[in-house]
C-alpha cells in the first residue's frame, strides 16, 4: 500500500484522463483508482491519500457535473490547480484493422469529441460510464470490431494499440483540475498569482447578485469564474461557486468579500491557491 502522503487519489479506472493529470502533475506519488468522486474525497478524508486531483471543467462540454455541488460538502480545500490538454487517442485489440472496426466505446463527452472519426470510419457508438473502463472493457473482449477512445495512458496500462491518434475535434480541448487536501496550502500574498475560490448564496431580493458583486468591479477586482446552480431542490435558493483573482488578505479583496457578505446569507472560501503557469500563456 502506498503511503498516503505519497500518493494522491483520483476518480475513474486506471489510465483515465484524471489518472493523466496526476502523473502530469504530480508523477513522483502512487496514484490511487476510487470509484465515485464521493470515495475520491472519502480517500482523503480517511488518510489513504494526501491529496485528490478531481476534474472541475472542459473547454468544450463546460463544467464537470455535480463537483460544485460536492466541494462545499466535501471538508477538503483547493491547494492547486492544473489543465490537463486531452488528446484522444482511438485505441483497439492488436490485430485489429481501421477498415474492421464498427462499434466505438467511451464516456458521452468522449464520444461527442470526436464525431468527425467516429462519422469518417462509419463506426457506432456505445456510450460508457468513462474513458478508461471503456479501454478496459475492449481489452478484456478482444474482439477486434470494436474499439474505444481513451488515452494513451489507458493503452500502455492495458496493452492496446493506437489505430490513429489524436482524435479530438478540437485542438484546444483542455479539462481544468483541482487538487485538493484536508488542510489549507495558503501561498502568501508575495509568491505570485494567486486564486481565491469561494461559495456563496444571495438573500432572496431584487438585484441581490448585481449588489453583492458591486465590491468585485469598485475595487478592481477580476473575477475569473461564476457558476449557479440550485442548492436543495429550491428554484429559489441558487448557490454561487466563483473564482477570483487574488488573495483574501490584501486590501481588495478584502473589501469585495465585505461588501459580497453583506448581500449573502452565507460565502465559503475552499481555498486560496497558486494560479497555474498555463493561464499566462493562453491568455
Amino acid at each position: 500500500m502506498p503511503k498516503p502522503n505519497q500518493s494522491i487519489a483520483y476518480q475513474g479506472a486506471p489510465g483515465a484522463y484524471s489518472h493523466l493529470a496526476c502523473t502530469a502533475a504530480y508523477g513522483d506519488r502512487q496514484a490511487i483508482s476510487c470509484g465515485t468522486f464521493e470515495d475520491t474525497f472519502q480517500a482523503v478524508r480517511d488518510g489513504r491519500a494526501e491529496l485528490a486531483m478531481v476534474p472541475i471543467e472542459n473547454s468544450i462540454a463546460g463544467r464537470v457535473a455535480d463537483i460544485h455541488h460536492m466541494l462545499p460538502q466535501s471538508g477538503l480545500f483547493i491547494i492547486g490547480e492544473h489543465f490537463q490538454p486531452v488528446n484522444h487517442q482511438l485505441l483497439a485489440p492488436k490485430g485489429a484493422t481501421l477498415d474492421g472496426l464498427k462499434v466505438v466505446h467511451s464516456h458521452i463527452q468522449a464520444l461527442g469529441q470526436c464525431r468527425g472519426l467516429i462519422q469518417e470510419l462509419g463506426l457506432t457508438p456505445q456510450i460508457e460510464v468513462d474513458t478508461a473502463g471503456a479501454a478496459r472493457d475492449v481489452a478484456d473482449a478482444g474482439d477486434p470490431t470494436h474499439c474505444a477512445i481513451a488515452s494513451r495512458l489507458a493503452a500502455e496500462i492495458l496493452d492496446l494499440q493506437v489505430m490513429r491518434e489524436d482524435i479530438e475535434d478540437e485542438g484546444h480541448n483542455t479539462t481544468r483540475f483541482a487538487v485538493l487536501s484536508q488542510n489549507p496550502n495558503d501561498p502568501g500574498t508575495n509568491n505570485g498569482p494567486v486564486l481565491t475560490t469561494f461559495v456563496f448564496t444571495v438573500r432572496n431580493v431584487p438585484a441581490a447578485l448585481y449588489k453583492a458583486l458591486g465590491g468585485f468591479a469598485t475595487n478592481g477586482i477580476n473575477m475569473v469564474k461564476l457558476e449557479s446552480y440550485m442548492v436543495g431542490g429550491s428554484f429559489n435558493a441558487t448557490q454561487f461557486y466563483a473564482d477570483i483573482d487574488g488573495h483574501p488578505d490584501s486590501r481588495s479583496v478584502q473589501l469585495a468579500l465585505e461588501e459580497l457578505a453583506f448581500f449573502t446569507t452565507e460565502v465559503t472560501v475552499l481555498g486560496t491557491y497558486p494560479a497555474d503557469p498555463f493561464r499566462q500563456s493562453h491568455e
